[in-house]
């Protein structure tokens, strides 16, 4: 087996077997990286034509962006909401459970607050009206969370194991159903499910172009039963140019919406700006470009 390119303890994955659902409470902080990764073109180029991208990482694996810069005159925070609904939770959707959470994203557009929301290709299929919605929203931008939300590396969280073979091709999968949904550019950033990647896992992706979003500010809204509690951990946790990761899901994440409304304020008295995981990255990106 390869070893980890890095360890993280990753937010708790929202399993598709329901035994296993309860016991992903095991929320951690990954460690923030230090790496800058050198911009795959100018910032004047990358704001004009595509959205920014962080240049591949050591013998051209995908690079892992986990935080912005850390600036003390323009504190920005970006907040991203993972859409998890897995590829064997059809019948779960169907009996009445709720993946999805619109009141959430009502209380982001009532706060005025970007967002970048990471939606699996199945959570797409399941609502796609909402997600055409979200997607065609200027405040917000929508990102890959893979199209089955399985693990790309063994022992994630309980989450079913992803052949190597299949990795590309569940990420362009759910691009496509992101197309077929009427999403409107979606961005060109991925997050490993269950937050769990190696070094085989950053190969096969290598070719898709795309950047790996992980974070730096854990939540813990997972499963949480007190909205308190989720507010607590993300005002200790962020810092300048930090990215928190939440939860669009209903019913594994019902406490959120009330979180939202409560932490925006908060942080809003503290300084901070909220902006959308592409703006860190292409601030990030055009410092690596600037630097000697």
């Amino acid at each position: 087996m390869i070893s980890p390119v890095r360890t993280i303890t990753a937010l708790c994955a929202l399993c598709a077997l329901g035994a296993l659902g309860a016991a992903l409470t095991a929320c951690g902080t990954p460690h923030a990286s230090t790496r800058i990764v050198n911009a795959t073109a100018s910032p004047s180029a990358a704001s004009v034509s595509r959205p920014p991208t962080l240049a591949p990482g050591p013998a051209g694996l995908t690079p892992v962006f986990e935080h912005g810069l850390r600036s003390r005159t323009d504190k920005t925070v970006a907040l991203t909401f993972d859409a998890d609904m897995t590829a064997d939770q059809g019948e779960r959707a169907a009996a009445g459970e709720r993946f999805d959470n619109p009141e959430l994203i009502a209380a982001l557009r009532q706060l005025k607050v970007p967002a970048t929301l990471f939606m699996t290709g199945r959570w797409v299929e399941e609502y796609p009206i909402q997600a055409r919605s979200i997607g065609r929203d200027p405040l917000f931008e929508v990102a890959n969370h893979s199209y089955s939300h399985h693990a790309f590396t063994e022992d994630c969280h309980g989450l079913p194991t992803m052949a190597p073979a299949r990795m590309r091709a569940d990420l362009e999968r759910a691009y496509r159903v992101f197309r077929e949904a009427g999403v409107s550019d979606p961005m060109p950033y991925f997050r490993f499910p269950g937050g769990c990647y190696d070094s085989r896992a950053l190969r096969r992706l290598s070719a898709s172009g795309v950047t790996a979003v992980q974070w730096d500010v854990t939540s813990g809204d997972a499963f949480a039963t007190d909205a308190d509690d989720v507010v607590r951990e993300v005002l200790d946790g962020v810092r300048p140019g930090s990215i928190v990761v939440m939860h669009c899901t209903r019913s594994a994440a019902p406490v959120t919406e009330r979180a939202v409304r409560k932490i925006v304020p908060a942080l809003r008295e503290r300084g901070f700006r909220f902006v959308k995981v592409s703006e860190l990255v292409g601030t990030t990106a055009a410092r690596a470009v600037a630097a000697p």
